[in-house]
């Protein structure tokens, strides 16, 4: 390993990190694949870790509070940090976090709402059903999702 792919590999990771943060899996993806050494990749996310450029925690507290916003459910969330190889006690960790300012059954219902007054012109039985799919797509409870369609 020498000093210059080093620096090659560390100012590329630099570059991904100004665009989003990003989890250890991601990064170690990324790196492989512009074909870096397995030894560089290891200590440039060694190096990011120490310095604190690179954090699973912050960057799932981060995912979460960004695609809540859109709006997603737990499930579609622990979903795709799982995808980004969060490790589970980090995702179930930051998923409690913010269950306590996140109500799923507001944001289901307001959600609902949203989507019946697009489909008035359909069948309510209909309506009810797409809404039900469109809500359990994004992630949220089917029994949170029956509630609220019970409301509407």
């Amino acid at each position: 390993m020498n000093e210059k792919s080093f620096e090659k590999a560390k100012n590329y990771a630099f570059l991904l990190l100004k665009f989003r943060l990003r989890s250890e899996k991601e990064l170690f993806y990324r790196l492989t694949r512009k074909k870096f050494e397995p030894a560089v990749i290891k200590k440039i996310i060694a190096f990011l870790k120490e310095k604190g450029f690179l954090d699973d925690n912050e960057f799932a507290r981060s995912w979460i509070a960004s695609r809540a916003k859109r709006p997603f459910g737990p499930r579609r969330l622990r979903q795709e940090l799982r995808l980004k190889g969060v490790a589970k006690d980090i995702i179930e960790t930051e998923l409690a976090k913010i269950s306590a300012v996140y109500p799923e059954e507001e944001v289901v219902g307001r959600a609902a709402r949203i989507r019946f007054e697009k489909l008035r012109g359909l069948e309510p039985a209909k309506a009810k059903r797409r809404i039900y799919e469109y809500l359990l797509r994004r992630g949220f409870s089917p029994d949170v999702i029956r509630d609220a369609l019970e409301q509407l």
